[in-house]
């Protein structure tokens, strides 16, 4: 695997559950009804809200330890006019609370916590990137491309 490349393996457990592993041999259990840890698209949405988490952690520590952070992610699913499903509206909400008994340092770190945030969304966040981007899609079956 180069350095660029980013590979999970997905096996099928049972009818419509399955367990995804990474090289590190890390595991999340997924299935289509919600009978496992997540669905597909749970977990889509755990992957966005975590890489953005990531990003404005690594900012946020460097000055402070947060009380408290959270992060909510949202998005509606919906039918596009094709009858193709996808999510839309995809929303980051995030609580953190940076407060200090000097009023002008949590006024200067709520700032860093809204830039860090910024910064996320427009450049380092691999995961909100690629769903905001056209990211191009190849599917394989047996080896073979799909047309």
């Amino acid at each position: 695997m180069s350095s660029t490349e980013r590979k999970i393996s997905l096996t099928r457990t049972s009818k419509g559950e399955y367990t995804a592993t990474n090289d590190r041999g890390g595991t999340l259990n997924l299935s289509a009804n919600g009978t496992l840890d997540f669905t597909p698209v749970e977990a889509l949405l755990a992957a966005v809200g975590a890489c953005s988490s990531v990003d404005v952690d690594a900012v946020i520590s460097r000055h402070t330890e947060p009380d408290s952070f959270e992060v909510t992610v949202r998005a509606d699913k919906i039918t596009t006019p094709n009858a193709a499903s996808k999510l839309d509206n995809l929303e980051l909400h995030y609580t953190i609370d940076v407060s200090t008994d000097d009023e002008r340092e949590t006024e200067k770190l709520n700032t860093l916590v809204a830039r860090a945030a910024q910064i996320s969304r427009d450049r380092d966040c691999t995961v909100s990137r690629t769903v905001e981007d056209p990211t191009q899609v190849t599917f394989f079956v047996n080896g073979a491309e799909l047309d």
